[in-house]
């Protein structure tokens, strides 16, 4: 039995005689590197006061135009005149909500059968 253990303490004699530990295997040190790499490159930067006003205003304005250009568009859709019938037909082929199919009818100035083709599509 000393035999065996002394082959065991030759090995490890083995190992350490060269002074470096054992490397491990470094399976995730790339993708490590990669990541340092990539959030070398961002940098800081502070944003002024007058800078996000600006942006904000110019987000506000934009916001207010489309808006604006959607109560246009209902105004203009609300003065299309559509038949009741066109409605209920429309529903009954379609099987969808009054709402839907006056809205299909009046973005398609009355016409029953664009406004189905459009739902169909």
């Amino acid at each position: 039995m000393a035999a065996e253990g002394d082959v065991d303490l030759d090995l490890e004699a083995e190992e350490n005689c060269t002074g470096k530990p054992a490397e491990k295997p470094r399976k995730h040190d790339s993708g490590a590197a990669d990541l340092e790499r990539v959030t070398d490159y961002a940098e800081e930067k502070e944003i002024s006061s007058s800078d996000l006003e600006t942006a904000m205003s110019v987000i506000g304005d934009r916001r207010s135009r489309e808006q604006k250009a959607k109560q246009e568009r209902e105004k203009e859709l609300a003065k299309v005149t559509i038949k009741k019938e066109d409605v209920e037909l429309i529903m009954g082929e379609m099987e969808i909500s009054r709402g839907v199919a006056e809205r299909s009818l009046r973005e398609h100035m009355g016409n029953v059968v664009e406004a189905l083709i459009a739902l169909t599509n």
